[in-house]
């Protein structure tokens, strides 16, 4: 009976020595540099994919809807320091209708930002990738295309800003 305690305790450590591994592998995203892509520009007409992309500069990928407030809110802090993003280029890309990113594209005068493409990608191919569960999701990449960070939702600018310098 003195040993019943000691025998309980080896025997629960020995079951959690066969426990499962995590054996969930990490997303595909985190394993490879940004893939080839295509999204719609505002003008209807030209297709922007990865080749025109700026050389050495990061690149933000920022997934988002046009009538997410969480959204729209991020774009006004990226416009409000886009000082801190000068030398990245910021793709933000929507799987929503086109007419939707079109409007969001002129009411916050993203044109007159070199540094800003937005576009539409109607094979949702980016919700697809990073495996979305909420607006926005943004990923910065290095120059070399291999991704630095994500976030899911809305990040504070702060976090932001310290991965793009």
């Amino acid at each position: 009976m003195k040993h019943l305690p000691a025998l309980i305790i080896l025997c629960f450590l020995g079951a959690t020595g066969f426990a499962q591994q995590d054996t969930v592998p990490p997303p595909a995203y985190t394993l490879y540099p940004l893939p080839q892509f295509s999204v719609l520009l505002p003008d209807s007409a030209t297709w922007y994919t990865k080749k025109d992309l700026p050389k050495n500069k990061k690149t933000v990928v920022m997934v988002f809807s046009p009538d997410c407030e969480h959204c729209q809110h991020e774009t006004e802090l990226i416009r409000q320091h886009i000082s801190g993003f000068k030398h990245s280029q910021l793709l933000m890309v929507t799987p929503l209708a086109f007419e939707k990113m079109r409007d969001f594209y002129e009411k916050y005068g993203l044109s007159q930002y070199k540094n800003i493409t937005v576009g539409y990608d109607p094979k949702f191919f980016f919700t697809g990738y990073f495996k979305m569960k909420v607006f926005p999701f943004i990923a910065i990449y290095d120059k070399k295309y291999a991704l630095l960070k994500t976030f899911e939702g809305s990040p504070p600018i702060e976090d932001l800003l310290k991965y793009v310098k």
